[in-house]
């Protein structure tokens, strides 16, 4: 009874300590199976959107971080310095901060933010014709992406 207590005792910081570096295997699928016919780059994204506002697409990326792993919130390097923000559309996915650094192949909906530069909720709110106020706009906070579905690329 005593060796099989110390026995546990022994093998269980191994079982604890030795889950937490299980590295991702290559094609593990967080939501829907992604399409991978009409995949395009992450760097390309904002240019393949054009002047929409919103497109449906399939995006291939390098994941910076893990900002929250529950509801699956996450940023992905858009080259130039630039960030797309990515979250999945179902709240229960969770992902592991081990994404950080992963190719991924991701589908689902890309929405540039609205920036309201020319203040047009304050309307009339203008002089003499010209634009009062200015608004900085953030180059790196430009996209969003709804995740439908996930796929480890490399």
């Amino acid at each position: 009874m005593k060796v099989s207590v110390l026995l546990i005792v022994l093998l269980m910081p191994g079982v604890v300590f030795g889950q937490k570096h299980i590295p991702l295997p290559h094609g593990m699928v967080y939501g829907q199976k992604p399409d991978t016919m009409a995949m395009i780059a992450a760097n390309k994204l904002e240019a393949f959107m054009g002047k929409k506002t919103r497109i449906s697409t399939t995006v291939e990326g390098r994941i910076i971080k893990v900002t929250k792993e529950k509801g699956g919130w996450f940023d992905v390097d858009a080259g130039s310095g630039k960030i797309i923000e990515a979250h999945f559309k179902n709240y229960n996915v969770t992902l592991p901060t081990q994404l950080a650094g992963r190719t991924v192949i991701m589908e689902g909906v890309a929405e540039k933010m609205f920036i309201a530069d020319d203040l047009q909720h304050l309307a009339g709110d203008t002089v003499s014709g010209k634009k009062q106020h200015k608004i900085k706009t953030d180059p790196k906070r430009r996209v969003t992406f709804e995740v439908k579905g996930l796929l480890i690329d490399k």
